[in-house]
């Protein structure tokens, strides 16, 4: 349902209000400490986080399992070609783009935790059938599955991180989540190493590291079900606590739930300058880290390692991405800046690290070695634009619909990334390696053009209304961040 009573100044109807205004509207408030809030951040953070992590670092595994299963023999026991390979990249990301939107309104008139906990589930049981895939037909239907399913995670634990933190919070919450990427790299790899010793005539060894994960996954997404509660009011926590969790956030001004679609907050998204900067920014710097994460292991061995040597080369880069996120994470909470973060590591990874890989000496494996490790620093930039996204946008359906679209881009990002390592460019891939350096750079000067007009528009508001009235609970009217006339951009 639309509404307008905003403009008019008043206040908005039941249906249309959030759905944390509705639980306070029926309890009595406590006063809440410093320390009280201290002791229930921590009751929060030992709740939610450590499922968020194993949700998100099971998802960057699973989808980069074929990475390592590709230099445990996959493509000579499916009989895939090279480029059947990068097709195969590609496909999961097609689906994934395709459910971005149709998740994002599932995810907003279903339990946001147990939608969450019921699409692991289903992508742990694909990635279980992998194990049974024997050729490029099997192995394509699986894959565009597996996007299908594990398009639901990153929007799903960005909204459920800006239903429970403080917007000066979230970069270190998100970054928490997000190092399971470096972890996923991590386990991948030594996983790879250790079954690459497996022989058997009944199974290879990279099926059973697909059956193995699949089970795992499975079992994640059991308890994802169970235990992660689908907002602070459905929360285990108790009556007063719930008051607090929920009395702390009216600073961010935008809302913790609304089950009620709003059309016009999709028009809302779809006509703000920051969601294209923040698109754009997101699909440049995804071609370079889709074509990391899918070829981190072709890339190794093709410095002249052998399969064994390339799984133990991968876990610097799991241990890179994961200083990477977490420095990155609490630096921007710290200091409550996410842009010139963002930037630092795209310079880093992207440019320097691109630089090293695409322009050094075939025979110089130190410098190439050094080169592939630093771009994994350009993925840690992607947790602090999700943190843009809880912090700049209100009105729950915009902030769904900004979700589908940030990672709409991170799928065409990632999409275009794996295309660029082509046969005939092998074993070097020099123009995948240049993309890389180009790509990043795009992003670089896109950032630094979002943070000066999130400074020019918090400049113009506070002199449209430089002595506005605060209108008691606007923070939970649902309103988007260009209705409410109170809220101000992080940059």
């Amino acid at each position: 349902m639309e509404t307008k009573t905003e403009k008019e100044g008043q206040v908005p109807k039941t249906a249309d209000v959030d759905a944390a205004l509705e639980y306070l509207n029926r309890e009595s408030t406590t006063v809440m400490t410093e320390i009280n809030e201290k002791a229930l951040v921590r009751k929060i953070d030992w709740m939610i986080v450590p499922i968020m992590w194993a949700c998100y670092n099971l998802q960057y595994l699973d989808k980069t399992l074929i990475n390592y299963a590709n230099v445990m023999d996959l493509q000579q026991d499916t009989g895939i070609t090279g480029n059947q390979f990068s097709l195969l990249a590609t496909l999961f990301y097609v689906t994934y783009l395709a459910f971005e939107f149709p998740t994002g309104y599932l995810m907003q008139r279903l339990p946001t935790a147990k939608y969450l906990g019921a699409n692991v589930i289903l992508w742990g049981l694909v990635v279980t059938l992998n194990s049974a895939a024997k050729n490029w037909a099997a192995l394509a239907a699986l894959r565009s599955l597996l996007g299908c399913f594990e398009s639901a995670v990153a929007p799903a634990l960005i909204l459920i991180t800006s239903m429970w933190y403080k917007r000066s919070e979230q970069p270190a919450r998100v970054g928490f989540w997000y190092v399971g990427t470096g972890t996923g790299t991590i386990i991948g790899a030594l996983t790879s190493f250790g079954f690459q010793h497996y022989e058997s005539e009944v199974f290879t060894s990279w099926q059973i590291m697909f059956l193995l994960f699949g089970l795992i996954t499975i079992a994640v997404g059991i308890l994802t079900v169970i235990f992660l509660p689908d907002s602070p009011m459905k929360s285990r926590l108790t009556r007063e606590e719930k008051i607090w969790a929920i009395e702390r956030l009216r600073e961010n001004q935008t809302g913790i739930e609304n089950k009620h679609f709003k059309m016009y907050q999709v028009r809302d998204c779809f006509t703000d300058p920051q969601t294209w900067l923040i698109s754009l920014i997101t699909v440049t710097m995804n071609i370079p880290n889709g074509a990391v994460s899918t070829y981190q292991a072709t890339i190794i061995r093709g410095f002249g390692y052998t399969p064994k040597e390339t799984a133990l080369l991968s876990i610097p880069s799991g241990v890179i991405a994961s200083v990477a996120v977490i420095s990155g994470g609490i630096t921007s909470a710290r200091y409550n800046a996410r842009g010139p973060i963002i930037i630092v590591l795209l310079l880093t990874g992207g440019i320097l690290g691109g630089s090293l890989l695409a322009f050094s000496s075939p025979d110089n494996k130190a410098a190439l070695l050094a080169g592939n490790y630093l771009t994994n620093a350009i993925g840690a930039a992607l947790p602090l634009l999700y943190s843009y996204s809880a912090a700049n946008y209100a009105g729950h359906t915009k902030k769904v619909t900004m979700n589908a679209m940030l990672l709409l881009s991170f799928c065409l990002g990632n999409i275009v990334g794996p295309l660029t390592f082509r046969d005939a460019d092998k074993p070097q891939y020099l123009p995948a390696k240049i993309v890389i350096v180009a790509s990043t750079a795009v992003a670089s000067m896109s950032t630094g053009l979002l943070m000066a007009y999130y400074s020019w528009e918090n400049k113009r508001r506070d002199r449209l209304y430089p002595r506005l009235e605060h209108r008691e609970d606007s923070e939970f009217f649902d309103l988007t961040d260009r209705e409410n006339e109170e809220f101000r951009y992080q940059w």
